[in-house]
This record gives structure tokens, C-alpha cells and sequence, in this order.
């Protein structure tokens, strides 16, 4: 059974980033790769949480969500993924939450997390041509809008 896979409170104003791109597989392909990101993390440079210009080496973890029934989003992982695709038409529109996990290194090598950022990523796709629409929708953005994004095709790039 397909189900509609639209967020009825996706931001209505313009998107914080929108690109097109050529593209020649179908949206089962994009969740699968997206599935695939679940769980990943990496290394970069920001500022202190306490906000004292101190910049220090944090981690940054991703969570995929896809919506479902319009209202509400269910991890989308590689666990789940064959059952999550079988739903989902070859084109069209799909939504998906997108949740950055921060966390450090203390003095003592203990583990601190703090606020993360959470991001809405719409993508349609018509014929050969995928759109990608992003809005930031909550945390202080220590991740912009277009890194997102460029994680999302160099992730597309590689495959599965």
C-alpha cells in the first residue's frame, strides 16, 4: 500500500535552501540512501555550548525520520528500510526530519551532549529532476542549511 508521505506543517515560507538536481534514480533509491546516514557521525569545529568563544571538537550524529500519516515522523534506518520502501512511489514528494545530535569530549574524556539541530528536507522528484528543499527548524544552527544538503548527494554519489 503507498502512502502520502507529506508533513502538513512543513514551513510554508520560502526554504532556508532549495536546489535542483539531475537525477536518475527514483525516491525508494533517496530513502534508502537516507536510511543509510542514520546513525553516522563526524568530527567538526564549533563554539562552546557555554557560548565563551572557546571553540572546541564536537560530534555531530544524524537521525532520519520520514513521515507518516502527515503528522508525525518514524526513524527511517537501515533496520526498517525494506519495509518503509515498499511504501513509497517512484515519484512525487516526500518529507523527511533530518536531527543533528552534538555532543564533546569534557576535561575528564566524559561524553556532553548538547542542543542539537533539526531540519525538515523535502524532496520531489519529476521525471530526471530532484528537488531538495530544507528549512531549519529548530536548534542554533551550528550546521547550515546547504552542508545538509551537500551530506545528502555526496551521499547519493557513493550509493549504497
Amino acid at each position: 500500500m503507498m502512502r502520502k508521505r507529506i508533513y502538513h506543517m512543513f514551513p510554508h515560507q520560502e526554504a532556508h535552501f532549495e536546489r535542483k538536481y539531475r537525477y536518475q534514480r527514483n525516491l525508494p533509491y533517496f530513502a534508502k540512501i537516507l536510511a543509510n546516514m542514520d546513525g553516522k557521525s563526524g568530527e567538526f569545529v564549533t563554539e562552546s555550548p557555554v557560548k565563551n568563544g572557546h571553540m572546541i571538537n564536537a560530534k555531530r550524529e544524524i537521525e532520519v525520520g520520514i513521515v507518516v500519516n502527515g503528522i508525525d515522523f518514524e526513524p527511517l534506518s537501515r533496520e526498517n528500510a525494506d519495509q518503509i520502501i515498499d511504501t513509497i512511489e517512484p515519484e512525487g514528494t516526500i518529507d523527511f526530519r533530518i536531527a543533528l545530535k552534538y555532543s564533546y569530549l569534557d576535561e575528564k574524556y566524559d561524553r556532553i551532549s548538547f542542543r542539537g539541530d533539526a531540519y525538515l528536507v523535502r524532496v520531489s522528484q519529476e521525471g530526471d529532476v530532484l528537488t531538495i528543499l530544507i528549512n531549519h527548524v529548530s536548534g542554533i544552527k551550528r550546521t547550515d542549511c546547504h552542508r545538509v544538503a551537500d551530506t545528502i548527494i555526496d551521499e547519493l554519489r557513493r550509493g549504497i
